[in-house]
């Protein structure tokens, strides 16, 4: 079993490239493109803990803010369960981590994302 503690450098920047746009059109009150990077650096970061809990975490923020009250149900049951998926590398690969996705359904990830991988 491998455990993953620390994202690769590459990923990491590709991660808070996500984010910074996220912030960007949070900012802006584009709310549906903020929730779409924060998708993407959900995909990016879940297999490791960190990032994955911080991508549930800005999305149960996210959630709050819009009063969703369906995502931030959703986000505090991956709050609890997420991170330690992470470290035993066991997570749906592709999954956008939003509460309209199964938690453990895998979907295909978008190429751009798949060739950091």
């Amino acid at each position: 079993m491998r455990f993953n503690i620390k994202i690769p450098k590459h990923l990491k920047t590709a991660y808070n490239k996500e984010l910074k746009y996220y912030r960007l059109y949070l900012d802006n009150k584009q709310y549906r493109k903020a929730w779409r990077h924060l998708e993407r650096s959900h995909i990016i970061g879940q297999s490791f803990p960190i990032e994955h809990t911080y991508s549930h975490w800005l999305m149960l923020k996210l959630g709050l803010t819009q009063k969703n009250t369906k995502e931030v149900l959703g986000q505090l049951l991956r709050l609890a369960i997420g991170g330690w998926k992470s470290f035993i590398n066991y997570v749906p690969i592709g999954n956008t981590g939003g509460a309209n996705v199964p938690p453990l359904k895998c979907i295909p990830i978008p190429d751009d994302i798949k060739s950091l991988f």
